[in-house]
């Protein structure tokens, strides 16, 4: 297997949100990925165009182009869950899927997609967003099908209904759920040396009195849902007026490449 132009889209799980990095605010599971292909091969380069907060029409209009001018041979492009916790329309979702989708499987690059962890185990008010998390997840599988993406199912693994896998906002994964989708892409994409218990369960844990459960939950609530309802309601995203953290093919280990500068241009 062998890669020399690696480009990954997407939102705040693809910038790597609670997964802190000091060399440019967040890693996340597509730069572990890069790391571990660049094992393979020494002479890849790497850009990460993802913004946090960006819809699958976001993506569509502000990534699709930039991506295909990199002229990647690689790309991972899990979309959507903003759509799942927003107020979109499934069917708007699908069909700016699949203008993405369709568009990259054309290029011929091999095109990395995937489920979307099963929400209703980690967030308090999971279930309101059930039916659409069931449905995008069907989604991928089938553009996965038609346009022979390789896909990741993260939805069946069972390491990603344990809140270790979770930062403190439920909404981001911690650095061991980073690394955990890390190595399922790395699978999927049949790499030496991967694993296929990538999603196999943590050791179990004693399972917390409801009380404290209860008081988890409503200090969540508070620190972080209140917050993002707030952001919502004034249509305001986290990713507004943010640049991508990586927008150039660069060497996927070299420091000097890392833009330090992708906060709010506003």
């Amino acid at each position: 297997m062998h890669f020399s132009r690696f480009v990954a889209l997407g939102d705040s799980q693809t910038e790597g949100m609670g997964d802190p990095d000091p060399r440019y605010e967040y890693r996340g599971w597509a730069d572990r990925l890069a790391t571990l292909l660049a094992v393979q091969n020494p002479g890849l380069r790497y850009a990460n165009l993802a913004v946090r907060g960006k819809t699958t029409r976001q993506a569509r209009e502000e990534q699709l182009a930039p991506a295909l001018a990199l002229e990647p041979d690689l790309i991972t492009a899990p979309l959507g869950m903003n759509d799942v916790i927003g107020s979109s329309d499934m069917a708007q979702v699908h069909d700016d899927l699949d203008a993405v989708y369709r568009v990259l499987a054309a290029t011929g690059a091999t095109v990395l997609i995937s489920t979307y962890p099963d929400v209703t185990a980690t967030i308090p008010l999971g279930r309101r967003f059930e039916d659409k998390l069931l449905t995008l997840n069907q989604m991928m599988r089938d553009f996965a099908g038609r346009y022979g993406f390789v896909l990741v199912d993260l939805y069946s693994a069972p390491v990603l209904t344990d809140l270790r896998s979770w930062a403190p906002d439920r909404l981001h994964a911690s650095p061991l759920g980073h690394e955990r989708f890390a190595a399922g892409a790395a699978h999927a994409l049949g790499l030496p040396g991967s694993s296929p218990d990538w999603g196999r369960p943590l050791d179990t844990r004693p399972d917390p009195h409801r009380l404290l459960r209860h008081a988890r939950d409503t200090r969540w609530a508070v620190q972080h849902l209140t917050p993002w309802m707030i952001r919502r309601l004034r249509g305001r995203s986290l990713g507004d007026g943010r640049a991508p953290k990586r927008p150039l093919l660069t060497p996927v280990n070299d420091p000097d490449t890392f833009r330090a500068d992708s906060a709010s241009t506003e």
